[in-house]
């Protein structure tokens, strides 16, 4: 029995495999030759969400071994620590920072984010015993304090997009405090980037540093995606 048939195994995803062998993979069958003889030199590292309506390379059009990319719940970074506790997200930044040499990160949040939500809910309780996404949504709580909070008057869906522009917001004030990432940004050898896309209409927004606003990546959307969204 052909292994990739096995039952256990989604048939979507086989089918998606055919098809990827079909189509991209011998487009690009050169350019994956030389990514497994010289190794990945991606310039760009983004962070991103676990969310399976925001996929980075899929955003960005990427191509294999263009972006080196880390995705967690609700694109957090936490502050440096360097203790014995296990570090995910900032094993990678290491290993985006010091072996690869990006040149940018990427902080990209994005709209009607489930983590922001379970954080901006007091009502919600854990999924698990272990709590392991309450825990790590704590991360949450300097941007919640830097947006001021709950409007009097703000309704819960607005509140929760202010918190996702904040905690991108946040992100980057963490990742300052990398000692090796703060030097490289001052020597102006790496820099740091706040996005967010909105899954709805497609806009993607870039975070200003001058004004601490996140203004629209492009100055007028293309007429197709226009027309899709007056439809």
């Amino acid at each position: 029995m052909d292994p990739a048939s096995s039952p256990h195994f989604p048939e979507r995803l086989t089918e998606g495999y055919r098809a990827f062998l079909d189509d991209r993979f011998v487009r690009e069958q050169s350019r994956y030759e030389q990514l497994a003889e010289t190794g990945q030199t991606p310039k760009i590292m983004l962070i991103g969400c676990c969310d399976s309506r925001v996929s980075p390379e899929v955003i960005f059009d990427a191509s294999p071994g263009e972006m080196f990319v880390v995705r967690n719940v609700a694109n957090l970074v936490p502050p440096f620590s360097p203790d014995d506790q296990l570090h995910g997200t900032s094993a990678a930044l290491e290993y985006g920072v010091q072996a690869l040499k990006v040149e940018h990160i990427v902080v990209l949040g994005h709209g009607r984010c489930g983590g922001i939500r379970a954080f901006a809910d007091d009502a919600q309780g854990p999924l698990s015993p272990g709590d392991f996404i309450g825990k790590w949504i704590t991360l949450i709580e300097p941007a919640a304090r830097r947006s001021g909070g709950r409007g009097r008057n703000e309704d819960f869906a607005g509140y929760v997009e202010r918190l996702a522009l904040a905690s991108v917001q946040q992100s980057l004030d963490n990742l300052r405090t990398f000692p090796c990432i703060k030097i490289l940004e001052e020597k102006g050898r790496l820099h740091l980037h706040g996005a967010y896309f909105a899954v709805a209409t497609g806009t993607l927004m870039l975070l200003d540093p001058q004004t601490g606003q996140f203004i629209p990546a492009l100055g007028e959307m293309p007429k197709k995606v226009q027309s899709i969204r007056c439809d």
